[in-house]
C-alpha cells in the first residue's frame, strides 16, 4: 500500500448535547460535559498525527461547537472548517455524496455529523479488512464524541462501498 496515495477519513460523532425545551433540534448545544469532552477529540487525533486538512461539519449548533472544540486543539493545523446543511439529518448515502465532492487534493477529511447517519457511513464504507475490535466496537456503539479513522487508497469521489478499512475506532472521555 502506497503511503503517497492512502487517503484517511474520520468520521466523528459530535460530543454529548443538552435538550433544553422549547428549541428546536439543530439549535441544540453541547451540554457541559460535551464541553469538556470535545477537545479531547482534537488532542486525540494530534497524539496519533492524524490531523484532518478539510473538516466537513453539520450546520447544527452542537456540532459546530464540537467542531470549534477539535479546531481549537489543532491549532495553526486546523483547516478552515466548511459547514453543510446536508449532513444535518443525512442517511450515510447523503453523507458519502457529499464526501464524493470533497477535492482530490485533500489526503485527511474529517467529517463531524450525526447518528444514525456516522455510524451507518462507517459500517457502509468498511472493508472486510478493517480492524475486527475496531470495526466491532464502531458497529456495536458509537457514542458521543466517537471517532472512527479509516484508510483507503480511493479519490473521494471513487469512494463507494466496502473500500475503506476501518483503523481506529475512539471515544475520547473524561476523567
Amino acid at each position: 500500500m502506497s503511503e503517497h496515495h492512502l487517503r484517511r477519513l474520520v468520521i466523528m460523532r459530535h460530543a454529548k448535547a443538552d435538550w433544553p425545551g422549547g428549541i428546536a433540534d439543530h439549535e441544540r448545544p453541547l451540554e457541559e460535559r460535551g464541553h469538556r469532552e470535545a477537545p479531547l477529540a482534537g488532542r486525540w487525533l494530534l497524539k496519533h498525527n492524524i490531523v484532518p486538512d478539510f473538516i466537513l461539519c453539520s450546520s447544527a449548533l452542537r456540532t459546530r461547537q464540537t467542531c470549534t472544540w477539535v479546531c481549537s486543539e489543532l491549532g495553526d493545523k486546523a483547516p478552515t472548517p466548511k459547514l453543510e446543511d446536508g449532513l444535518y439529518a443525512a442517511s450515510a448515502l447523503r453523507m458519502l455524496t457529499v464526501i464524493n465532492h470533497v477535492p482530490d487534493t485533500v489526503t485527511t477529511l474529517m467529517l463531524i455529523s450525526h447518528l444514525p447517519g456516522v455510524q451507518d457511513l462507517a459500517m457502509h464504507l468498511a472493508s472486510r479488512d478493517s480492524d475486527h475490535d475496531a470495526y466491532m466496537d464502531a458497529a456495536t456503539r458509537y457514542p458521543t464524541n466517537a471517532l472512527t479513522v479509516l484508510e483507503t487508497e480511493k479519490s473521494w469521489a471513487e469512494l463507494d462501498g466496502q473500500d475503506a478499512r476501518i483503523t481506529r475506532f475512539k471515544v475520547p472521555r473524561a476523567h
